[in-house]
């Protein structure tokens, strides 16, 4: 390891630079693989399966629709009913 350290009488050569970037890959990597299997996983389900991201009822229900749980007429019927607790009229705004 020190024939390859030196690089003729100068100390190291350009070749030293790879091991961050080595490093660097390795811990991108880890990081990566956390991301799109244990940290997902808490967060809703596998990686494959699409997550609801802010976890508000309108939310949920949307997804419920979307993925044909519910019907378009019991969606309506009941995201008339969220709106009137969690939609924008509750929030002070216009509706």
């Amino acid at each position: 390891m020190q024939t390859l350290a030196n690089f003729g009488d100068g100390g190291p050569g350009p070749w030293i630079l790879f091991f961050p970037l080595i490093w660097a890959l390795v811990i991108g990597g880890g990081i990566m693989l956390l991301r799109r299997t244990v940290w997902r996983g808490r967060r809703g389900g596998p990686w494959w399966q699409p997550t609801v991201e802010n976890g508000s009822p309108i939310a949920v229900l949307g997804h419920r629709f979307a993925s044909g749980e519910i019907e378009e007429d019991e969606y309506w019927r009941r995201l008339s009913v969220l709106n009137e607790e969690f939609g924008r009229s509750a929030k002070g705004g216009g509706a």
